[in-house]
């Protein structure tokens, strides 16, 4: 498009320019406006200029769109330009800025004029982009000088097609310290990668070379020719046999942090995925042939291994989680277990003892107590009571999950009782049937996982950026389909990391499912790769679909009992097979799933293997930032962030 001397060599209109950072800004705040590049003789511009203001231009923003590709609720508020973790959420009230303007008469809006801005390209240091699935995305332009222009909004995208825009006029580098925010240079800076952007050394991350060049000119360069033979490796066998160029789309990122000389040179070429069967479960006969006449296992190793393949028969799983839960040591007698057992169950009754004894006077000035009884009891109250072992108001199995949730409490003070630990304290005591075995069975289990009910949920973020690592390199479509979709964050994966699983399987898989991740096999974050599993088998439902984010949501809500155990396992298997035959998988994949040489796995929860024995006389330590407040109960399970046309996911059935 000409105008004047000037050609628009780019233009997008849905671009909002928010002059206010409240939750719930007054309609002046919110002003539309539309951004250009504009080519002027040699030079070029970028310039966001405010659309007219109309009768209905300022009501536009707080209603629904119809459409299509639009917000489907325009509400999603999008909490400032740092946003803090966001797959918890409250729903906030509705707001009441329009009743209050309207109540206090009309207001002399500020000229929209005032906000327009247009920049030379020259003068940008950089452009920080918005964290995926946290309302609109936007952009904040950072001057040479300092200055950050206020952030545009993009309700209706468009984030990627601008960068890609840009990056015809200048080179965008990815910072080295922050994966949002892209270092602008000119094509004057260019010359530094000039010779490495015409051997394609790089791929699609050149651009990167500028940023890492000024910071260590060495390891740059030498880094960079190491991965030569890499490099001509992945051009060969290019699927589609086209060359790699420098200007890529920004917006797609890199997946792996950069470690020394380690650089993504081109996306790892993934093995071919081998079919896989589950194993017979292991039978009350064959578990005797692993035993010594003292009633010593043999061949640890070898058992745990055809417990993962086929898992365990009914009648032996009482016996054989003791052992993978910590409470039996693999390489005791019988006789020394049935010893350490006496031990333990003493140390039981005394733990259970300090809050049997506590009065009702003393409960009152115990605010912490009270709280842990009260959300115990409603959590016993609603925890698997269409199971026959816990359903009727009287059953005694209800009392004795109450009694052993409560002496927890008592066992780890720091953590206490978090909502959740009575789904995964259930299936053992129905499994057990004794209110001493389930205890230490749940002592092992939480020694796996109770980072994951830390009050600051820093676990929980760790492991879901794992598992987006994870699904990046195995499935990249689909990972660029569900950030299209503002579900990149993998939120609906919340609840199948914070519980393994619980709620989503039948309560007889999640038997076989648990009892195959205590063996600690095939590698470390093998739930990771569970997970990995059921969206590989979800993934043709959601990208064929049209789904948008709720309906993403609503559909992996209503998966819930629907998956079959046996074909999950399978797939998470093959996946781990398919990786491990991988050649030039990145280091951070490696790291994660215990493959790389000469370094220690790295799992997200506390141990990769099972739970070594409990030691009665040890106090439990934990490495926990901040104690967990029985004030909000609720607040480390619910996950939908959206306020209507979606119901709140959380534990309660």
């Amino acid at each position: 498009m000409e105008l004047g001397a000037c050609r628009i060599a780019f233009e997008k209109d849905g671009v909002y320019l928010h002059t206010s950072a409240k939750r719930h800004p007054d309609q002046d705040s919110i002003i539309p406006g539309v951004i250009r590049i504009i080519e002027k003789g040699s030079d070029t511009l970028l310039q966001w200029t405010p659309v007219e203001e109309s009768s209905d231009a300022a009501q536009m923003t707080f209603t629904k769109k119809d459409t299509v590709g639009c917000q489907a609720d325009e509400e999603i508020f999008d909490p400032g330009y740092e946003p803090d973790w966001a797959v918890i959420s409250t729903v906030g009230t509705p707001s009441r800025v329009q009743e209050e303007s309207n109540a206090s008469g009309p207001k002399s809006p500020a000229p929209r004029g005032q906000w327009a801005f247009t920049l030379h390209l020259s003068e940008l240091k950089s452009i920080r982009k918005s964290k995926p699935g946290l309302g609109w995305s936007y952009l904040i332009f950072i001057t040479k000088d300092g200055v950050s222009i206020q952030a545009l909004h993009f309700h209706r995208g468009g984030t990627k097609a601008l960068l890609k825009a840009l990056c015809k006029y200048v080179i965008l580098a990815t910072s080295p310290k922050d994966s949002r925010l892209y270092l602008v240079y000119t094509h004057d800076s260019y010359a530094l990668t000039h010779s490495f952007d015409e051997l394609q050394l790089f791929d699609d991350s050149s651009s990167n070379l500028v940023s890492r060049f000024l910071q260590d000119p060495y390891a740059a360069t030498f880094g960079g020719f190491s991965k030569v033979t890499n490099f001509f490796r992945g051009a060969l066998h290019h699927e589609d046999g086209t060359p790699q160029h420098a200007h890529s789309d920004p917006g797609a990122g890199n997946v792996e942090d950069e470690t020394g000389f380690e650089l993504i040179t081109c996306q790892a070429r993934l093995a071919e995925r081998p079919s896989v069967q589950r194993e017979t479960p292991v039978t009350e006969q064959e578990w005797e042939q692993h035993l010594d006449p003292s009633g010593r296992v043999v061949d640890p190793s070898g058992l745990r291994r055809r417990i993962f393949a086929g898992g365990l028969s009914m009648s032996l799983r009482k016996e054989a989680w003791k052992y993978l839960l910590g409470c039996y040591a693999w390489e005791n007698s019988a006789e020394e277990n049935k010893a350490q057992v006496r031990r333990k169950t003493d140390e039981y009754f005394r733990m259970k003892l300090q809050w049997k004894s506590v009065s009702e006077e003393q409960e009152r000035r115990n605010s912490l107590l009270r709280g842990y009884r009260s959300l115990i009891e409603r959590d016993v109250s609603r925890t698997d009571r269409n199971n026959k072992f816990y359903e009727g108001s009287e059953n005694p199995g209800l009392v004795l999950l109450n009694d052993v949730l409560m002496t927890y409490c008592m066992y780890n003070f720091d953590l206490g009782y978090v909502q959740g630990m009575s789904d995964l304290l259930s299936p053992i005591l129905y499994i057990t049937q004794n209110e001493v075995e389930a205890f230490w069975c749940f002592c092992g289990f939480m020694e796996l996982v109770h980072r994951n009910f830390e009050e600051s949920q820093e676990s929980m973020k760790r492991q879901l950026a794992q598992l987006t690592l994870l699904l990046r390199v195995l499935d990249p479509p689909l990972c660029d389909f569900l950030d299209s979709k503002e579900s990149g964050t993998l939120c609906f994966c919340f609840r199948w990391i914070l519980i393994w699983f619980k709620r989503e399987f039948a309560f007889s898989e999640i038997l076989q499912l648990w009892e195959a991740l205590w063996t600690g096999l095939p590698c470390p974050n093998f739930h990771l790769l569970v997970a990995c599993g059921i969206l590989d088998a979800e993934r043709q439902a959601l990208m064929n679909s049209g789904f948008g984010f709720n309906e993403i949501l609503k559909h992996i809500n209503e998966l819930t009992m629907k998956m079959s155990v046996e074909d999950i396992l399978c797939r998470a298997e093959a996946i781990y097979r398919q990786l491990a035959a991988t050649p030039d998988l990145p280091r951070n994949v490696q790291e994660l799933l215990g493959l790389s040489e000469g370094k220690s796995p790295s799992p997200s929860t506390d141990t990769a293997s099972s739970p070594q024995p409990l030691s009665p006389s040890q106090a439990q330590e934990m490495e926990l930032t901040d104690s967990v407040s029985p004030s909000q109960p609720d607040s480390s399970i619910e996950i939908l962030p959206t306020e209507e046309g979606t119901t709140s996911q959380s534990l309660s059935p």
